[in-house]
């Protein structure tokens, strides 16, 4: 049974830890708050009353449903809850970016770097290569032109492209309740996706940009969407499963913040694979509940890891006993983990609208 929230309690003073934060927001989840947030994360019912099918499913009423989730959006807890599609599919180009910066311009580099629309994830690592972040750029857009724009600023000594070659998977799910956490051991089985080239019309890019807006906690929150779009709502789950079944449309879920949540330790595993058993130990990874993403990406002689796999703990020691556990099943002699120990940026892409971008006004910083 799902109880009624507590009254929200007072914003947090600007002076307060962020550790105090997590501590506080972690104390007041209860255990049906956690329960509700494992069910969201994957599999948001789409229909007219969805919060009526979550609420018939915990056994309580739909006015306690949303009450929890907008504690949940007001605590810092919930991001969103929208769409989330493929960049790939959506003809958009991007790549993961390494970057050795000088420590004393680190903070300058990354937040001229967060202006870029089609940076959505920037992290301080710890390694050599310091920063690393997302960079997607539109269909028409050249992604090695947008990453030159960086070149005016100072502070950059390296700069490495490390594109996708293969996905293996793509897909966080924070599991928040304990005593069901999953055995490291490969289990989860693969979406089959249908392999169907998606070229988007005026009417998709609509859909798109309606569909990545943060659904409002209401009864029927689709009708709104599915009026700006001038359909009916049967017309809009139609097109959303298609999307779905195509892959265009990953999931239609909740998102986290996974620090207020307490996942602290966002581990960025990398993994010396020999060339023949990339594919293998990539599918393999994928099947890993704990894995989040996994991508085969390019090596370069001062970077020899070919296969990345992410995972989310809530401290260190937890991260680095899920990678030994997993090295111990996939037989891979080299790895290391790297840490993220900032987060500059952490947003989604939004997709389809126009934006431009230069750093001139940084060449002179």
């Amino acid at each position: 049974m799902i109880r009624r929230p507590p009254r929200s309690t007072p914003l947090y003073s600007s002076a307060a830890s962020d550790v105090y934060k997590r501590q506080h927001i972690l104390s007041s989840l209860g255990e049906s708050d956690k329960e509700l947030l494992n069910e969201i994360q994957w599999t948001f019912p789409l229909v007219t009353r969805p919060f009526d099918a979550i609420a018939k499913k915990f056994d309580t009423t739909p006015e306690i449903i949303k009450e929890k989730l907008n504690h949940l959006k007001e605590i810092g807890v919930l991001r969103q809850l929208s769409a989330i599609f493929d960049t790939r599919k959506l003809g958009y180009t991007s790549s993961l970016v390494a970057m050795e910066i000088e420590n004393d311009k680190l903070d300058y580099v990354a937040s001229q770097i967060n202006r870029h629309p089609g940076v959505s994830h920037n992290y301080e690592r710890d390694h050599q290569f310091n920063l690393w972040f997302t960079l997607a750029v539109p269909p028409g857009a050249d992604l090695k032109t947008e990453l030159e724009k960086f070149n005016v600023l100072k502070g950059i000594k390296k700069v490495r492209m490390l594109p996708t070659l293969q996905l293996f998977k793509i897909g966080v799910k924070l599991d928040m309740v304990d005593d069901k956490k999953h055995d490291v051991a490969p289990t989860e089985e693969k979406k089959e996706i249908k392999n169907i080239k998606f070229d988007p019309t005026e009417q998709d890019k609509d859909f798109i940009r309606e569909l990545q807006k943060d659904m409002e906690i209401i009864d029927e929150p689709f009708v709104k969407a599915a009026n700006n779009l001038g359909m009916t709502e049967d017309e809009l789950f139609a097109k959303m499963k298609h999307y779905e079944s195509i892959g265009v449309l990953r999931r239609f879920a909740a998102i986290l913040r996974h620090r207020q949540v307490g996942f602290t330790a966002n581990g960025m595993i990398v993994w010396k694979v020999p060339e023949d058993r990339i594919t293998s130990v990539g599918e393999t990874l994928g099947s890993f509940p704990q894995v989040s993403h996994c991508y085969e990406r390019p090596t370069y002689d001062d970077w020899p890891y070919n296969v990345f796999s992410m995972i989310h703990c809530k401290t260190q020691d937890e991260a680095n006993d899920v990678a030994k556990t997993i090295q111990n099943q996939i037989n891979v002699d080299e790895f290391r983990i790297l840490f993220s120990s900032r987060e500059f940026k952490k947003t989604r892409v939004e997709y389809f609208v126009e934006n431009s971008f230069s750093l001139e006004d940084a060449a002179t910083s």
